[in-house]
């Protein structure tokens, strides 16, 4: 027998669906049931009450304030039957009225999540209806109307990613960032994994809603008589890792094909143990979401040494090629590039050319001799560092860029790392194309994504023999936290006063499960942990017996992640720092381009429109309105009309929205809400956790 709270909500959203009808285009669209707003991932929605004519009239309508202290959990939320599903910084989950923000209930597993969490994922058969999210290396299946964990799954309501993958759970890290995706009784996920060995496989794989029973796997590195096994030396499946889709995918329900984009395999920057192409890293890999099968794939990049993982979630799109419709997939790059295949045999619908790249002058290194680019849409980042593309800020910091500049090699994609000098990544680490995802309009054929366009530089350094506390932090953690501990804050933080903020043990523990977007290193043995964190808090330098010396590292290592700034802060080159881009992938042609983002003290000089670095993606309506927050420094959320790139309207937020928005209806309302929690931008900034929700004002159940 139904209880009175289940009533109540079967009752609250049939109120819901007889009044929103009016607000769509077809009647339908008043949810927004999945990570990026629906299986296909296009972040479109068909509701037209917000439109370019009253767009300037958004008001706040609510706000939840999540109380679980700083972070950036990075959350789109999902909308279902009038119910809005989200996380906490820490990762425990929400379910509020989409009308109001009012709680009804949260989920709190009692152990604390930390880092991106960009979404949960809903499923339903019936009266069976179910959350699934994640935390740490769990999976959990909650109810969706009490938010109490499903005891029939798994075991007691969740499952361990850490299992099944061939190797030792206990040395294994893997966790969630970005959730997983359903294809009828199928949760299909990935994982992301440590960036350097030992790490697990980033098998893709496919669970039993109901009960957690592992269904399929699709091996990305391939075991001995699968496809692609060639592409890596013989026993690299044993030994190998990442080459996992941390990005999110997309599921073509009519055919039945899920498209997954992965990431670069372990160690990123330095492959002399995984020579060949190393299929299935750097993929975007169509397989038979019902068995795992592949159907077809296209690798972007043959033996990544650059850490240029596809870095969001694909668009299934449809387009037109010679008077006919194409049904396609988009698929975004950290390089600035837009792929389009089509869907259903990976045929390229622009034309790849496979050009020449210089090879690596690191011993036991081998490069790729060729990649391959598209010859169209033209690229929406910059390609190639040049002089005249230099700071001109103010003199001084144009002097110091030019000086800074002529040190470093700066010679566009696809150039190896060097020992002994830096060279330029452009657009850096973090793209180009970014985690948010693109928005794809069916009525205009315009893809929207937003861009970095900020230079970054680092080189290689020889691994020096012996082992100690010194060795293992430049092997693990000095390519992000740098060699002298500084790190790249906000991002990565400085690690030289951490002992004012941890003890021994508490470091011990975040280096062993991970925090933040840092992986955690379970397969460090306890003198190598020991040793490590002895030297990161004293700067003390242990040495260690032969017999307790780590194995099998790397002959050289990557120096860091290094933003080009300038002495001030900014970036050494010129703006535009970050844009956002409308292209028309019926033609190939971009309908307009703008910058994304202003410094508050710059715009305060008069030096504006300068775009800054964003992370977080678009959204599109009906309505004709791209809506984005996602920029760092100004915590701006913004209204565009889609045809032509005008700021319709904009409001500031609590903290940077470095998150996608959703929009969705209740009782004949449309709200356009946005996770604010800041954390990307400068490490003064604050942070925190709030929903923020807009609407139209008059608008009433």
């Amino acid at each position: 027998m139904p209880t009175l709270r289940t009533w109540v909500f079967s009752a609250f959203a049939a109120i819901a669906i007889l009044h929103a009808a009016d607000i769509t285009t077809g009647g339908g669209g008043r949810d927004w049931p999945a990570y990026g707003g629906n299986p296909a991932g296009t972040r479109y929605s068909p509701l037209k009450q917000i439109n370019r004519s009253n767009v300037a009239r958004l008001t706040l309508a609510w706000t939840y304030d999540t109380a679980d202290g700083p972070g950036a959990s990075q959350t789109q939320p999902i909308v279902v039957d009038g119910v809005l599903y989200g996380l906490t910084p820490k990762h425990k989950v929400i379910a509020l009225e989409g009308a109001t923000g009012k709680e009804l209930w949260r989920f709190d597993p009692e152990t604390a999540g930390r880092g991106p969490n960009r979404s949960v994922v809903y499923w339903s058969s019936g009266t069976d209806r179910r959350i699934f999210s994640a935390l740490n290396s769990f999976v959990y299946a909650l109810n969706a109307v009490t938010g109490k964990p499903i005891p029939g799954f798994g075991k007691d309501g969740r499952i361990d990613l850490r299992e099944g993958l061939g190797r030792d759970p206990s040395r294994m890290s893997i966790m969630l960032t970005s959730p997983g995706i359903i294809y009828k009784d199928l949760l299909i996920v990935g994982g992301r994994t440590p960036e350097a060995l030992p790490a697990p496989p980033g098998d893709v794989r496919a669970y039993d809603v109901r009960t957690g029973m592992l269904r399929w796997s699709f091996h990305t590195i391939p075991h001995p008589g699968e496809f692609g096994y060639e592409t890596w030396p013989k026993d690299a499946w044993t030994y190998s890792g990442s080459a996992n889709n941390w990005a999110g995918m997309a599921v073509d329900e009519k055919r039945g094909i899920v498209f997954v984009p992965t990431g670069s395999a372990a160690t990123d920057f330095y492959g002399a143990d995984r020579i060949g192409d190393d299929l299935f890293a750097n993929c975007l890999i169509a397989l038979n979401a019902e068995t795992g099968e592949r159907l077809w794939h296209f690798q972007a990049v043959k033996h990544d040494l650059w850490d240029r993982d596809f870095p969001s979630p694909p668009a299934l799109v449809t387009v037109k090629r010679d008077g006919k419709t194409v049904d396609a997939v988009a698929q975004t790059t950290k390089q600035g590039w837009v792929y389009l295949f089509d869907r259903t045999n990976g045929k390229p619908l622009f034309p790849i050319e496979y050009r020449k790249y210089p090879g690596s002058s690191l011993p036991g290194e081998v490069t790729a001799e060729t990649q391959p680019l598209p010859t169209r849409p033209a690229s929406f980042a910059r390609q190639v560092l040049t002089e005249d593309m230099l700071t001109n800020r103010t003199p001084e910091a144009h002097q110091w860029a030019l000086g800074r500049f002529r040190e470093l090699r700066s010679e566009g994609q696809f150039v190896p790392f060097s020992v002994g000098r830096e060279t330029v990544i452009f657009p850096g680490f973090d793209g180009g194309a970014e985690w948010g995802g693109s928005a794809f309009d069916p009525e205009t054929g315009l893809l929207f994504v937003n861009a970095n366009d900020v230079p970054w530089t680092s080189s290689m350094a020889e691994i020096q023999g012996g082992a100690s506390g010194q060795q293992l932090y430049l092997t693990n953690c000095a390519n992000c936290h740098g060699d002298d501990r500084s790190g790249a804050p906000p991002q990565i933080p400085g690690l030289v006063d951490i002992g004012s903020k941890r003890n021994a043990q508490q470091l011990a523990t975040v280096i062993r499960q991970g925090a933040g977007r840092m992986p955690g290193f379970p397969s460090l043995r306890q003198p190598d942990l020991n040793a490590l964190v002895q030297y990161i808090m004293s700067g003390e330098n242990k040495e260690l017996s032969t017999n307790d010396a780590a194995v099998n590292a790397p002959r050289y290592r990557f120096t860091g992640y290094h933003k080009f700034l300038d002495p001030d802060g900014y970036p050494a080159a010129a703006p535009p720092w970050g844009t956002l881009n409308a292209l028309n992938l019926n033609t190939g042609e971009y309908a307009w381009k703008i910058p994304l983002g202003e410094y508050p003290e710059l715009a305060q000089k008069g030096i504006k429109d300068t775009g800054t670095e964003n992370y977080g993606g678009p959204i599109v309506t009906a309505g004709g309105i791209v809506f984005i927050a996602a920029t760092n420094f100004d915590r701006k959320f913004r209204a565009f009309d889609r045809q032509t790139g005008k700021l319709l309207w904009e409001t500031t937020l609590p903290f940077a929205g470095n998150a996608t928005p959703a929009t969705y209806a209740v009782g004949g309302r449309q709200f356009v809400v946005i996770y604010a929690t800041g954390g990307k931008g400068k490490p003064s900034d604050p942070t925190g956790g709030v929903y923020v929700a807009f609407a139209l004002p008059g608008q009433t159940r």
